[in-house]
This record gives C-alpha cells, structure tokens and sequence, in this order.
C-alpha cells in the first residue's frame, strides 16, 4: 500500500499540471528556458568528484555507458546498412536454409562491409548535452567515425572534472572541447546530439528536444535520447530500490514526477515535427545485478533508449 500510495501522490500531481505539462509549460521564471533546477544543480556539483570512481557512486552510469555506445553504434550500422547499395542484405531468413558456416560468412561479410562504410564516411560532428563528467563524451571522441565533440554542462564541477580526465587520455586531444553553457548558447549543427539521462532532470524537457532539434544537421542528424518512463516499475527500481534499499543510485538523484514516457516523446514530435522526423529505434533497457544493462522490447516499463532522425 505504501508503494501505491507514493506512486498515486505523484501522479496525482502530475495530472494537476496535464498529462505533458512539463512538455507545455514552464512553472517559474528562469534565466535560460533549458536550465536545472538550483537543486538539480548543487546534487550533481556533490556528485562531481566522484563521478569517474567506477566503484563508487557513479558505477551503474559507468555500467550504463556500455550499453548506451552499444545502441548508438549499431543505429549508425544500421543507417550504413539501409543507405549502402553495395551492401548485400538477404531479403529473407536465410539462418533457417543455410548452412551454419555459411551463415557466419555472410554475417561476418556484412559486418566488415558496414564497419568499412562507417569507418569511410565522412568524420561526424557530436553534441553531448548534459555531459557530466564527461564518460559517453570520452568513449564517443575515441571512435574513428568522429571529428569532434562538444560537451555541455550546467554544472561547472562536472565540467572541471571533464576536462582535467580528459587530459589524461592523448588521443583526446583536439577532439573534445567541454564547456559549462545552457543548450540554447550552443552555435551550429551537429551530425549527432546525444541527451543521455539528462531530460528526467530538468524542469521543461519540450524546451531541450526543440533546441537539440534546430541543432541537427537536416536529412541526417540523429538525436540520442536515454531516460526513464514514469511508472510504478521506474518508481519501484530506480528510486526505492537504487537509492534507497541498494544504495547503487546516489539517493535525490532521481524524482517520479520527472520521469518522461516514451509516448510523451514521440507524440511530441508528431505534434511539432509531423513529417521532419524518423524513429530509427527505441528500446527498454533494465540493469540486472549480474550482467549489467540489457535491453528488451517493453520501451513503455523502466528506462529506455530512442534515437530520432531529422529528414528536414
């Protein structure tokens, strides 16, 4: 009864503002329509020296960071896959007729002929909004795809804390610059735009998604979101369970009435972007103790990962 009643609480208070409100409206004056809260804020200026402690506090985002590469690269694959004519896909099953030796030199064929194309293809340019201390940054910047990327953050120790890692590693050097700057200050496209576990922290998500938008390179960009449905599972996992009982989560790192659905998402681009936009792919992801993220196809329970494509 306990679980249920703090999860009605939040709900109730959600509906009191609209099922989208926080796509719609903005409850208090601020400064830059995509900042934090003050609170949201000083949590993570705490969090910042710990942030590359793979042990500590961060170890399940250093867990998480695995599977948010894994997505990102094999959306890219897949592009490289539908968009190359020299690229030979079966237009059927052929696991089911083949031999089983076979099967793996068509599979191994495709995979070099993809990672050719990816490695071939002109080098691509990265927005990380909402970088922290900079650990999807670091792995994105080492990818031989890559040109460069610029990384973001409200929080000034996140940013210090970024830039003195990534002095540590040389191969870095040129290619990533992080600076302490709202979303809306950023100047230029982008080839990709990565927003991971950020939206659930901030006060006006809608006011992130259309300035990552007018950030995106038209007819190919692609926007990387990660974050987390509001249910009674998400409740129960990552709040009560993450923070509380297993203490994996810092505790006030997540807040119910943040928490965004995956079908809040796409009706919002269909609402302001009807005809702009592709879905490449969405998908549930949930941590289990021994394997780390995985993901599955419920993208309506728990934590999620979207990517978006701009067509115009």
């Amino acid at each position: 009864m306990l679980l249920r009643s703090r999860f009605l609480k939040a709900i109730h208070v959600r509906k009191q503002l609209g099922v989208c409100s926080r796509f719609a409206i903005q409850t208090q004056t601020r400064y830059k329509s995509t900042d934090a809260s003050e609170d949201e804020v000083k949590h993570f200026q705490e969090l910042a020296p710990t942030w590359w402690d793979t042990d500590g506090s961060q170890r399940i985002l250093h867990k998480m960071n695995l599977a948010r590469l894994d997505f990102v690269q094999r959306t890219l694959r897949n592009q490289v896959k539908i968009q190359n004519p020299e690229i030979f896909v079966p237009g059927f099953n052929y696991k089911e007729f083949l031999p089983e030796y076979v099967c793996e030199n068509i599979q191994r064929e495709m995979q070099e002929s993809i990672e050719t194309s990816l490695d071939n293809r002109p080098e691509m340019s990265v927005l990380d909004v909402g970088c922290g201390g900079g650990i999807l940054s670091e792995s994105l910047a080492r990818l031989k795809w890559v040109k460069n990327v610029q990384g973001i953050d409200l929080t000034r120790e996140c940013i210090m804390v970024a830039k003195e890692h990534a002095k540590k590693d040389p191969m870095l050097e040129g290619k990533i610059n992080y600076e302490c700057k709202a979303l809306e200050d950023v100047t230029g496209q982008f080839d990709i735009i990565t927003c991971m576990e950020m939206l659930e922290h901030v006060d006006v998500p809608s006011e992130i998604l259309r300035h990552c938008w007018a950030r995106l390179n038209p007819d190919k960009g692609i926007l990387f979101l990660s974050t987390i449905n509001r249910d009674l599972i998400s409740w129960f996992t990552t709040i009560f369970m993450g923070e509380n009982v297993l203490k994996v989560v810092p505790k006030g790192t997540h807040h119910l009435s943040k928490y965004i659905n995956s079908k809040e998402i796409i009706a919002w681009f269909n609402d302001n972007y009807s005809g702009q936009f592709r879905l490449l792919d969405l998908k549930g992801t949930m941590y289990l103790p021994l394997q780390g993220w995985v993901e599955h196809d419920c993208s309506d329970v728990g934590n999620y990962f979207m990517a978006i494509q701009r067509l115009t």
